[in-house]
């Protein structure tokens, strides 16, 4: 007597197709997981981290497309324990634009902020903040590397307008490693003589 064949259906498949899918993704979940997670650097001292930093390069974004050259960030620790932020630009036409806010330590690192450029009366919405993780940063705080848990931003800072070549391509080798998509950073350009002022 002949053993009776299982029907093969469409359903039968796209069931199986669904089973050996997930499956996948659940051995992958792990390895996503390990990629996703963004590290900040053990510790930031903000009164060496203090003072004006140069923008050397970055990934583009909407709220700097007016910036041209020159761009700076300016950072100063207050008595509550955040720290007034100042970035400055010179546009295309020479003109300098600055933006004013407020950056909260999220922890006792200091290494993971939460920065709000709202106007002071509406700083405690929970809204309009971002993500300021400093994710490498020079023993001697001669330069720094900015980024957020999302990779949809990026800043190499220096304390100087100019980067050692070989350094800004270790840090964009390290920060292409975290998974940020390096290949669409754009260059600062910083004009010799002091940092803007307005």
């Amino acid at each position: 007597m002949a053993t009776p064949r299982t029907a093969v259906t469409p359903t039968a498949v796209a069931r199986t197709a669904a089973l050996a899918l997930a499956l996948a993704l659940l051995a992958v979940a792990p390895l996503a997981g390990a990629l996703d997670r963004l590290l900040a650097v053990p510790r930031v001292d903000l009164q060496r981290y203090a003072g004006t930093w140069h923008e050397i390069a970055r990934l583009p974004n909407r709220f700097q497309a007016q910036c041209a050259a020159d761009v700076t960030a300016t950072y100063t620790p207050r008595d509550d324990g955040t720290v007034a932020v100042v970035n400055r630009c010179r546009t295309e036409d020479g003109t300098v634009e600055a933006a004013e806010g407020i950056a909260r330590p999220e922890d006792d690192t200091n290494a993971r902020l939460s920065v709000s450029f709202l106007p002071p009366a509406l700083r405690w919405l929970p809204i309009g903040r971002g993500d300021y993780w400093v994710i490498e940063l020079d023993p001697e705080y001669r330069w720094a590397m900015v980024g957020e848990p999302r990779r949809e931003f990026l800043w190499v800072l220096s304390r100087e307008p100019v980067l050692p070549k070989d350094t800004l391509e270790s840090l964009l080798g390290r920060a292409r490693e975290a998974g940020f998509p390096v290949d669409r950073v754009v260059l600062s350009a910083q004009r010799p003589g002091p940092p803007p002022q307005k």
